[in-house]
């Protein structure tokens, strides 16, 4: 190894053996310092409130000044100052708002000088004229003194307008919308006829009407123009499942309805023409296009069997009331399967079941108490016929009903009548059968 000696002020090498210059280790390699971590920034200058260092360097670079603006007068001649100046200010708004205002109300140049500058749209059935009557008082005046609320009333009290707009157009025109109501049936009342929509508003038949393929609409009766309208609304409401049930199959089967009668809100009846007479159909509330298949399926054999036949009633799940007019006097027996019968014909609200007399297949219900008819024996009154046949159909629980001892009489009473008709029914079947045998004999 190499040694210095110093001797005095001279310094003097002392070279090491090769022994020693063998063992000598190598350079030793550099080595980079460790580079201390930096410490992140703190942007937030709160974070240094609390150090004298920190506060003594913000308040020598200014950064810790805080410069207070305010609007707020500090003395009495700035709070003059500034309620003059807001007085004025609000003065002029005023005064040009005025100015405006009285330019727009006075100048011709906002004036409806004739029925030209009114926009109408939106009327098919309404007139020109019909819907201008309503605005006959704005000819001649300021764009802004017409009553725009009160113009909307006024149309929307006429009866064909279901909603109507009425718009300022400037500088002097108005634009008038209106949506007219869709009618959907004609309606009977008497000798009167007219028109009347889903809710029930009575409409009048504007002109074109005739002839006209957009009004080929059934005719229905049982609603009035003096009715409350949330009656007519309910009765249309019915009508329209009416049509929509019937409907349902795409064969547009409410075209061959000749006349829908609404008076009972519990029974639907339709006139449906069949062998140039219509025949009467009840319908009920429910199960419309199932009935009226029904009535298609044996219709030609009622009619065959009984051929006043005048009316049907299909309310009933497991019979069919068939009604003659009251002028028929006579009654011809039907097949075996089908239990006839002669009852009075029942009022349109009267909602009893029909009376069975003979026996059928399977149970039925227990016979409703009907009007006592006193009827001869031998040569019964001419009265109106009700013909009761039973149809195939799934056996129905017998409705539950109070008795009651007027109810009580009024069945016993009923099937007397019954007793003395199935008598005179009998009597007059073994007539026929000894007058046949008489003519296959001679």
């Amino acid at each position: 190894m190499r040694k210095l000696q110093k001797n005095g002020g001279a310094v003097a090498a002392v070279l090491d053996d090769e022994d020693d210059v063998a063992a000598r280790p190598g350079p030793v390699p550099f080595r980079r310092p460790a580079v201390e971590s930096v410490r992140p920034r703190r942007e937030m200058v709160d974070d240094f409130t609390e150090d004298a260092d920190t506060e003594a360097f913000l308040r020598a670079s200014g950064r810790n000044r805080r410069i207070r603006r305010g609007l707020i007068p500090k003395t009495r001649n700035g709070w003059i100052i500034a309620g003059v100046s807001v007085g004025l200010s609000l003065a002029a708004v005023a005064a040009g708002c005025y100015t405006a205002m009285r330019y727009m109300t006075t100048s011709d140049t906002f004036r409806i000088t004739s029925s030209q500058q009114m926009e109408l749209d939106g009327n098919s059935h309404l007139s020109r004229a019909q819907m201008l009557s309503v605005f006959g008082e704005d000819v001649d005046r300021n764009i802004f003194h017409v009553p725009l609320q009160e113009r909307r009333a006024q149309l929307e009290q006429m009866p064909w307008v279901e909603h109507a707009t009425v718009m300022r157009l400037l500088p002097n025109r108005l634009r008038v919308h209106v949506t007219e109501r869709v009618p959907v049936a004609y309606l009977r009342q008497g000798g009167d006829i007219g028109l009347i929509d889903a809710s029930g508003v009575v409409l009048d038949i504007p002109p074109d009407a005739p002839g006209n393929s957009r009004y080929t609409f059934p005719v229905i009766t049982g609603i009035k123009t003096a009715d409350a309208a949330t009656s007519r609304q309910q009765k249309m409401q019915l009508f329209a499942a009416f049509l929509k049930d019937l409907d349902s199959d795409g064969k547009n089967t409410s075209s061959q309805l000749s006349e829908v009668d609404l008076s009972d809100p519990e029974d639907v009846k339709a006139l449906i023409p069949y062998s140039n007479q219509d025949v009467m159909v009840h319908f009920g509330t429910q199960d419309f296009l199932k009935r009226f298949h029904k009535f298609q399926e044996h219709i030609a054999e009622w009619h065959t069997t009984y051929p006043r036949l005048s009316g049907v009633d299909m309310r009933y799940e497991r019979q069919v009331v068939l009604q003659m007019p009251a002028k028929d006097s006579t009654v011809v027996s039907g097949p075996a399967a089908v239990d006839a019968t002669v009852a009075q014909n029942p009022a349109p609200s009267q909602k009893s079941a029909p009376v069975q007399l003979a026996k059928a297949s399977a149970p039925v219900k227990t016979p409703a108490p009907v009007t006592k008819v006193n009827v001869p024996v031998k040569a019964p009154a001419p009265a109106a016929k009700t013909v009761a046949v039973n149809t195939p159909a799934r056996p129905t629980a017998p409705a539950a009903h109070k008795p009651s001892t007027k109810a009580q009489e009024k069945e016993a009473a009923t099937r007397k009548r019954v007793e003395a008709i199935k008598a005179w029914m009998a009597k007059r079947e073994k007539a026929r059968s000894a007058a046949k045998a008489t003519a296959k004999a001679e």
